[in-house]
């Protein structure tokens, strides 16, 4: 009697109030919770959802998402796993975007917007996106891709002539010719952001892009090759009055060329790649507009770095590398009290790095802490950190959602590990933290440490541990927590397989699942205890892999076995190499 009064409650709510008010309600966890209602919020949420992230193109197929969410405008789909990026993923793993593209060209009328993020795409993929959606394309995003050339790009440039947004950072394209650029000068009146940064791209025209700036009154984003010289820009800086952030290029060694060189006056975001201690006066009239700076690819060292923060009073996104030292970081959270995002990479053997303002350690992020309160995002390799250092950011980081920490392994000053009691005290203090990254080093965290975890991390969704804890037991006190995590990716630990299969079936969020280096058993036999419906499992044995074929003898480097395991409602793979062995497909083992 109980259920039926609640299921007349439920259809109370009149339909027309109920399509209403979906589309104000962006969170897909919401939007899930939503759809688990009854089947008539379920039909209302998948009429009125207007964009899906798949966080793997084999967890779903094209035709079942077509099928559900008719009325899609937006689609974000990653392909490779995100350890691809630091080429732990054979080349050939698969994440293919073909099926995904013929059925786009088959069923989704609404669709505007497409980003492909680790996917193999080909010119016959973009050429038919072009001609089948091309009108109704607004934004396309090729994000850390593969697989096509400049002539699928002049397939593009030639038929999506609404394009608003063209992204190709950091995908690996096959350069035929400059002349896809060309074509989207032509025909293109609406773009507003233009990215092919990070890519071997550059045989275009300067002219090219000074057309585009001119055509294109709304064009405000702008990142380009690193071959791309400055001082050729000059013309195109001038027709850009509409710019307000540009990435790439490089100058060369004759600083007095640029004396009177200007960026565009509405410029706050510059990523300047390959600038040195002569060409900084050129930065110097925009640092106090600039809200974003990314420095991560230029030749400065940490004085450099620290005079030019001190005039970046607006600042609220950094990106650079370690080079900026502790001295850095303390003028940086004097100087910078916006700061929402700080990413710092690990430097190569340069400027600074053979001195002490060359090293980051829990001096500089205790100042951090105590000079940016807003700090939303921290991304950092440290050369020392201690429990302190992390207690003060759980007690001074209240906005910290995001939060990445890297213990090198080439500098031997650690002064206070184990991390436990500062680990709980971060996740304690930060409770909006969403996202916690954490590679260490042996004896870096014990498995009390790995309990503090799974204890105090309600709300995060994903995790990255790397060379933490002592025992399996660690694991399975973490697992018996994190009731929220969606993707848990593991490196460098002691735990057995037995021990890992058991941890995921106590995370019952758990989506996703990625170990490298473990205590293997037999043909995998102990990861059958994770086996369950609609849960694929794959292995990728261990194997040797070039790391360097410059020298006259190539270096190889060992990588260890994987397990990559995730939910998935479309059944096997079909397109699985020879470098991968399927374990387990939803109830099918295969060995």
């Amino acid at each position: 009697m109980e259920e039926r009064r609640e299921n007349k409650a439920i259809s109370g709510i009149g339909d027309t109030v109920l399509v209403c008010v979906m589309p104000y309600i962006d969170d897909p966890k919401d939007r899930d919770a939503i759809s688990l209602v009854c089947h008539r919020w379920y039909e209302i949420d998948a009429l009125t959802r207007k964009h899906v992230t798949i966080a793997l193109c084999y967890t779903t197929s094209p035709d079942r998402l077509s099928r559900r969410f008719k009325h899609l405008e937006s689609l974000k789909l990653k392909g490779k796993p995100r350890a691809a990026m630091f080429n732990l993923i054979p080349e050939d793993w698969g994440g293919y975007v073909t099926p995904w593209v013929q059925e786009i060209a088959r069923s989704f009328d609404c669709l505007k917007s497409l980003h492909f993020r680790r996917m193999i795409v080909k010119d016959s993929d973009l050429e038919t996106l072009a001609r089948q959606r091309g009108r109704a394309l607004l934004s396309l995003k090729l994000d850390k891709c593969s697989g096509f050339s400049t002539d699928g790009l002049l397939h593009i440039a030639r038929f999506c002539r609404n394009l608003q947004t063209l992204f190709l950072e950091e995908s690996s394209i096959s350069e035929n010719d400059g002349e896809w650029l060309h074509e989207l000068a032509l025909n293109n009146s609406v773009l507003e952001n233009l990215n092919f940064y990070m890519t071997d791209l550059n045989k275009f025209k300067v002219e090219d892009l000074e057309l585009i700036a001119r055509n294109c009154q709304s064009l405000v984003s702008v990142k380009v090759g690193n071959d791309c010289e400055v001082l050729d820009l000059a013309s195109f800086f001038h027709a850009a009055s509409s710019l307000e952030e540009f990435g790439g290029g490089f100058f060369n060694e004759q600083p007095e060329r640029y004396t009177n060189l200007k960026y565009p006056p509405r410029l706050c975001r510059l990523g300047q790649t390959y600038i040195g201690k002569n060409e900084m006066h050129i930065i110097f009239p925009i640092a106090k507009s600039l809200k974003k700076l990314d420095l991560l690819y230029a030749f400065l060292d940490t004085e450099d770095i620290c005079l030019l923060i001190q005039k970046c009073h607006n600042l609220e996104v950094f990106e650079t590398r370690n080079v900026i030292g502790d001295g850095g970081l303390e003028i940086l959270a004097h100087s910078c009290k916006r700061l929402r995002r700080l990413r710092i990479e690990r430097g190569a053997d340069g400027p600074g790095m053979d001195d002490e303002g060359g090293l980051v350690s829990h001096r500089g992020l205790t100042a951090l802490a105590d000079g940016c309160p807003e700090l939303e995002y921290l991304a950092v390799y440290v050369s020392d950190i201690t429990n302190a250092a992390l207690e003060h950011m759980g007690t001074h980081l209240k906005n910290l959602c995001d939060f990445r920490l890297v213990l090198l392994d080439g500098v031997a000053r650690i002064t206070d590990l184990p991390l436990d009691n500062g680990v709980r005290a971060l996740l304690m203090g930060c409770e909006k933290m969403r996202r916690f990254a954490l590679y260490l080093r042996p004896g870096g965290l014990t498995d009390v440490g790995l309990g503090y975890i799974g204890q105090y991390s309600q709300n995060i969704r994903w995790m990255l541990l790397g060379c933490v804890g002592q025992s399996d037991a660690g694991l399975i006190q973490l697992s018996r927590g994190c009731p929220s995590l969606q993707k848990l990716e593991m490196r460098g630990c002691c735990f057995s397989e037995h021990a890992l299969a058991k941890a995921v079936m106590h995370l019952t969020s758990l989506r996703y699942f990625w170990v490298q280096g473990y205590r293997s058993s037999n043909a995998g036999r102990d990861l059958l205890a994770m086996v369950r419906p609609f849960w694929n499992i794959e292995l990728i044995p261990a194997r040797r892999v070039i790391v360097s074929d410059q020298l006259e003898e190539p270096m190889f480097e060992d990588h260890p076995a994987h397990i990559l395991a995730y939910y998935s409602l479309a059944g096997p793979r079909t397109d699985f190499p020879d470098t991968v062995v399927p374990l387990a497909t939803g109830n099918l083992h295969a060995f």
